[in-house]
């Protein structure tokens, strides 16, 4: 068999399984995927069943970062494997030699574990195996990271009141106390609802309705603070309001449009909302004719290299990406002085995504 140029010699013999390379990927990426809840979890045995059957050795094990080890397969004769493990964890680096070796796994340069493999011929497949783990593990803890950080900015919408909008919408309440009691009590109420649901703990999943009654006592406050100056329409298909989505996607997108769309102008301006369904989507627009921006800005913001009060925005179509994929994140119409249109849509029906 011919070696390909700056291919490693020593990859000619190394035959994992018979049935080829695809039955070999299949149980590499069964072995990555065994590895999501990192080598404490509850699925590392069939990890090392998996690499086991990679190499066609006599034993493998992997052990965490307390020197735990998970084994499969026959122990070694005449070594101790615990102190191989031990000093993998004490030095990072290799430690034994051929047959019996036990290599250390690395996520973003910090040490995660310990790969033991005995009965081995040699060291090449060993180290693509290690790698191969080492980088499983690394894009499980990048996938974890991003959720924490999505799951933080989630906590700071639920947090991100304006204090001008609260300040506002309460003067407003008050010089009402005594001229209009009646609306005053109302708006009060108003205010109590989006507050309690702005702050209150929920899940990660509520419903269109729920999204829409939230939308509706916002802009009342709004409207009380801006008067004239704000007009609103909401429209809504009744087949959709029972539409799980996840926990604060709308409102967030109402807000900017009054923040940023009607607030910075002179003269009056009007937020459109409508939901309705097309086909087995549901989809929601929320609209404004205020100041509008450069569609490269919006680009930007998007993307999370935007303006820090726009956090919202970013987070709700990160987390649209990730619940639906890439076809349900947000899509933005917006040109200078000619307003902005963001579009929601999500299936009508998602498995796993429930209030």
């Amino acid at each position: 068999m011919s070696v390909l140029p700056g291919q490693d010699p020593a990859a000619r013999s190394w035959r994992p399984l018979k049935r080829g390379a695809l039955a070999t990927l299949g149980v590499a990426m069964r072995v990555a995927g065994d590895v999501a809840g990192g080598l404490s979890g509850p699925r590392v045995r069939a990890a090392v069943r998996g690499v086991r059957r990679l190499l066609e050795v006599d034993g493998t094990g992997l052990a965490d970062l307390s020197g735990r080890l998970e084994w499969v397969g026959q122990t070694p004769s005449g070594v101790d494997v615990m102190s191989l493990v031990e000093d993998v964890l004490h030095s990072e680096t290799k430690a034994g030699r051929l047959p019996t070796v036990a290599l250390p796994l690395h996520a973003r340069d910090e040490l995660s574990g310990v790969l033991v493999v005995a009965g081995a011929s040699r060291m090449g497949p060993v180290r693509d195996v290690a790698d191969w783990i080492s980088d499983a593990l690394e894009r499980n803890r990048l996938e974890a990271m991003a959720d924490q950080a999505a799951q933080a900015e989630l906590r700071a919408l639920r947090a991100e009141i304006s204090p001008h909008f609260v300040y506002n919408a309460l003067t407003v309440i008050a010089s009402l106390v005594r001229s209009d009691p009646d609306r005053s009590r109302e708006l009060m109420l108003d205010f109590a609802d989006y507050t309690r649901y702005s702050l209150a703990r929920h899940g990660d999943y509520t419903t269109v309705a729920d999204e829409f009654h939230a939308i509706e006592t916002y802009l009342a406050l709004q409207r009380a603070v801006l008067g004239d100056r704000l007009r609103v329409q909401i429209r809504v298909a009744p087949e959709v309001l029972a539409v799980a989505i996840p926990y604060l996607v709308l409102q967030p997108l109402v807000e900017n449009a009054v923040r940023h769309g009607i607030e910075p102008r002179s003269r009056s301006g009007l937020v459109q909302v409508r939901g309705e369904a097309e086909g087995s989507d549901c989809v929601i627009s929320i609209e404004d004719d205020g100041v509008g921006m450069d569609p490269a800005v919006a680009e930007r913001v998007l993307a999370g290299h935007g303006r820090s009060d726009s956090v919202g925005l970013t987070n709700v179509d990160r987390r649209l990406r990730n619940v639906y994929g890439s076809w349900f994140g947000l899509v933005v119409e917006t040109a200078p002085d000619a307003g902005t249109r963001v579009v929601v849509r999500v299936p009508m029906f998602q498995p796993g995504v429930m209030p």
